[in-house]
């Protein structure tokens, strides 16, 4: 065997980690749009550290990225790692458990000394331990001696010449599984352009990375993944957070409507504002206002005054924002409410994903405040459902949340571009100027229980808002038990029927068996490729994903009481399960985390196969 072959593989799962100041989300992105490149399928997780400067080579500052790349079809970044690169002993100790027995272990050697064991809290060089050379492919390569030597006529300082590493490593990874440098030499002359010396060095650093691949006898061999037999279309690699943009964009196109977005930026939802930001050219209007209550009551006078109005923050945004959804709910407003979820409660942990936030978006508003809910299912499916989302706001004149998480957001997928006449137009009617003689009925309703969006100015269409109760039709203040009776219900049967008008739940197998697993949200790659697996393996088991949450779809319910067992994994203790009880008194059993991570598909057939019949004692 020569350092020249190539191995042909279906898929390859990496993962790269270090510092925060590394550069490995870099690395992984770049990686990421090679591979989505290349034609491959790719999904993707990064993981940052929840502090803003963790103390550098400590555990709590390890910033990880992975990435799975395949010629298949797939769900999920990878449950377990064929390949890791480290930087630092930290990065080793808090992601060597992922890898498999016999998969490649890349390390840094230059960032392992006395003071980086210290930092990482390990008694000794954890590359000596007999169990690391015994378990995995180790190679040791001095990175940032190789970087330095890489660069060095570029007259860079030693601390710039050494952020040059991870380009170094980007090469190596790059040689290792066939990926190609022109993408990313692309992306160094765009991103470093104007400052020449910069993007010599890094392109140097790169070369080297691929030069030392190719040139030594340390690997043995290098991996090559086929393409993906895709669907035919144009392609490009998106995450959720900037799917959920470009949805919003669309909407207010397809609405003839400009967009105002009022935020205040938190993780994990910051990056929808920051895409925003770029597209002005399309009538996007954005405001970073100075807190979470400023931002969504700007975002209700924008819906007032006719506007796509838009805003989005994570669990503890949305709870301070609640009284002022509670008043969009109350004036019956088309807004859009964007929660992405991450894991608390209060602060919690701000860079890890969750699902807890389920129970707080249907109920937590004072008073009787249903409002529909959405969710994404992946971050492609982030576009669809911003556009879904505001289609049913203006058409059931009501705030709509969208739930999506922390997982989704920062992950990303290839994404088939829609064609332009792919889209359905949303369509708006508001009330022409007033009768002179007849009174204003800002209240009157349509077959969707809907009341007219009168905008502000317009002659004849003069009215009350506020956040009293309204009197049926008129809109004046009322203090009538009836007429509070009769609203509320109103409200809440506009809600209701929006069941009538969303799709039925469609299932993975069939529509009766042994088990359903229910999934909603970011959950949805990792629940289909483990029900997948079950069928391949004989058992009758079907897969129902849920992105309609509030109402849930009309046949929800028969469904459910079509299977012998119902499974419902969340990444939270049990809320949409809490749900499905309540409402179908079906007996559903669940499958709970709350580590701040996603779940892997092997411990979901493991939970799946748990609960088929041969496994349950009679």
């Amino acid at each position: 065997m020569t350092n020249k072959d190539v191995k042909s593989v279906t898929g390859i799962t990496v993962r790269l980690a270090g510092d925060s100041g590394d550069g490995m989300q870099l690395l992984g992105t770049q990686l990421t749009n090679t591979s989505a490149l290349a034609g491959n399928d790719v999904a993707t997780f990064p993981d940052f550290p929840a502090e803003i400067r963790a103390p550098r080579g400590t555990r709590a500052g390890v910033s990880g990225f992975q990435v799975q790349f395949a010629k298949e079809e797939i769900f999920t970044p990878g449950d377990t790692l064929d390949a890791l690169v480290v930087m630092n002993p930290a990065a080793l100790v808090t992601n060597i458990g992922d890898l498999r027995k016999g998969g490649i272990l890349i390390a840094n050697e230059d960032g392992f000394t006395e003071k980086d064991f210290k930092l990482a809290k390990v008694d000794a060089n954890p590359l000596e331990a007999t169990v690391i050379n015994d378990s995995y492919r180790l190679f040791r390569v001095n990175m940032t001696d190789l970087t330095r030597k890489a660069v060095s006529e570029h007259g860079l300082s030693p601390k710039v010449a050494d952020r040059c590493k991870n380009f170094f490593a980007m090469g190596l990874v790059y040689w290792l599984f066939g990926r190609s440098l022109d993408p990313t030499l692309r992306f160094i002359e765009a991103k470093f352009g104007k400052k020449p010396d910069v993007a010599a060095a890094n392109e140097a650093a790169l070369r080297a990375g691929w030069a030392y691949g190719e040139t030594t006898e340390a690997f043995g061999e290098s991996y090559q993944v086929e393409a993906a037999e895709l669907e035919p279309g144009t392609y490009r690699n998106i995450m959720g957070n900037q799917a959920l943009a470009w949805g919003l964009v669309a909407a207010s196109k397809l609405s003839n409507k400009e967009l105002f977005y009022g935020t205040y930026p938190i993780t994990p939802a910051s990056d929808i504002l920051h895409e925003l930001t770029k597209h002005k050219n399309f009538g996007v209007r954005t405001f970073q206002a100075e807190d979470e209550i400023a931002a969504v009551c700007a975002t209700i006078g924008a819906a007032f005054g006719g506007t796509m109005a838009v805003t989005a923050s994570s669990g503890p945004g949305i709870a301070l924002k609640a009284e002022a959804m509670g008043l969009g709910m109350m004036l019956e407003l088309p807004m859009v409410v964007i929660n992405v979820q991450r894991g608390g409660p209060s602060t919690g942990l701000p860079t890890k994903t969750e699902q807890s936030d389920l129970l707080q978006s249907m109920f937590g508003r004072n008073g009787e405040s249903p409002l529909p809910i959405v969710a994404p299912r992946s971050p492609g499916d982030c576009f669809d459902m911003a556009i879904e989302a505001w289609r049913i706001a203006v058409e059931c004149m009501v705030p709509v949340m969208i739930l999506s998480d922390g997982y989704i957001a920062n992950g990303s997928e290839p994404w088939k571009l829609p064609e332009p006449n792919e889209l359905s137009e949303i369509k708006i009617e508001h009330p022409e100027a007033g009768e002179p003689d007849q009174p204003f009925l800002p209240y009157l309703r349509d077959e969707n229980l809907s009341r007219p969006w009168a905008i502000p100015g317009t002659e004849g269409l003069m009215h009350r808002v506020g956040g009293l109760e309204k009197q049926h039709e008129t809109g004046n203040v009322s203090y009538d038990p009836a007429n509070h009776q009769l609203m509320v219900q109103t409200r809440a049967n506009k809600v209701a029927n929006i069941a009538q008008r969303i799709p039925e739940q469609d299932v993975v197998g069939e529509t009766s068996g042994d088990l359903l697993v229910v999934s909603w949200g970011g959950t949805y790659g990792a629940c289909l490729t483990a029900v997948r697996r079950c069928q391949e393996a004989g058992h009758r088991v079907s897969h129902a994903h849920i992105r309609y949450l509030n109402p849930l779809p009309r046949n929800i319910g028969d469904l459910l009481k079509s299977f012998d067992r119902v499974l419902v994994p969340e990444l939270n203790t049990g809320q949409l399960r809490m749900l499905l009880r309540s409402e179908y008194l079906v007996d559903c059993i669940g499958f709970n985390k709350v580590q701040g991570k996603p779940f892997s598909v092997s411990e979901l057939i493991e939970a799946i196969e748990k609960h088929l019949p041969s496994a349950v004692p009679a």
